[in-house]
């Protein structure tokens, strides 16, 4: 796919890395992602995905903007309250990136809906549509990149069970509905902690779409903000599983 100076100009920091360089910037290009939740942790994704130039961007979410995000989700203003979130961050999108096709879905996704993108990004904010998107994409042999934050503290990984052989898919980690569930208006967040797991969100479909570095599957990686450290947890298979199980 040739690019054009304007093109080149905008990616020359991604072209100069031998990683990505202008092979991988065609395949951005030609990739589409569908990310479930415009909020903390969707829209510093979707933010970061269109700045590096991915073709397709659809945006799942009903949810319309209120003050009390305004401290986490930054991908929106004050003169933004009472607008729908999906169509606001697909408007950043374009006019972070003209080259960017980003479609809104303005509805809540559920099992009668259909996700068209080739990496299904889970940023969302309840297990139900969490246990969902795990079942369609080990169903439809996508990858599943999913986040979650909390607190002081913040988890990312990948999950591949209907690509990679032996991967797990996320009900081998979280098999039912947790009993003590919390959400983050209902014990607070840390703004910076879900932009820190939105990047890393991003950087790992990054990974998949060109295909260098390792992703994180099979891996969980924790972010503690309080103490300012990280660690990677090995994620395995659960035979019983009752979406990936034998």
């Amino acid at each position: 796919m040739t690019l054009t100076p304007d093109q080149i100009d905008r990616h020359k920091r991604h072209i100069l890395l031998k990683e990505i360089g202008g092979p991988g910037i065609g395949k951005l290009r030609n990739a589409k992602v569908s990310i479930i939740g415009a909020g903390a942790l969707g829209g510093p994704c979707a933010l970061y995905l269109a700045a590096a130039g991915l073709g397709e961007i659809e945006i799942w979410d009903d949810d319309i903007v209120d003050r009390s995000n305004l401290q986490r989700q930054i991908q929106f203003a004050d003169a933004d309250i009472g607008r729908s979130k999906a169509q606001l961050l697909s408007e950043r999108l374009v006019a972070l990136n003209p080259d960017v096709s980003a479609t809104a879905r303005e509805t809540r996704f559920s099992a009668d809906e259909t996700a068209s993108g080739d990496v299904l990004i889970d940023a969302t904010d309840n297990f139900e549509t969490r246990f969902l998107l795990n079942q369609i994409a080990h169903e439809s042999g996508r990858y599943l990149v999913s986040g979650a934050a909390s607190r002081w503290s913040g988890q990312v990984a990948v999950y591949a069970s209907g690509v990679a052989p032996d991967a797990p898919c996320y009900q081998c980690f979280v098999p039912e509905l947790p009993p003590e569930a919390e959400a983050c208006d209902e014990v607070g967040v840390v703004g910076a902690v879900t932009g820190m797991v939105g990047a890393n969100m991003a950087l790992e479909a990054l990974k998949l779409v060109v295909g260098s570095g390792d992703a994180l599957i099979g891996r969980l990686l924790i972010i503690d903000g309080l103490r300012g450290e990280n660690r990677v947890l090995k994620l395995r298979p659960n035979p019983d599983c009752s979406v990936c199980g034998q």
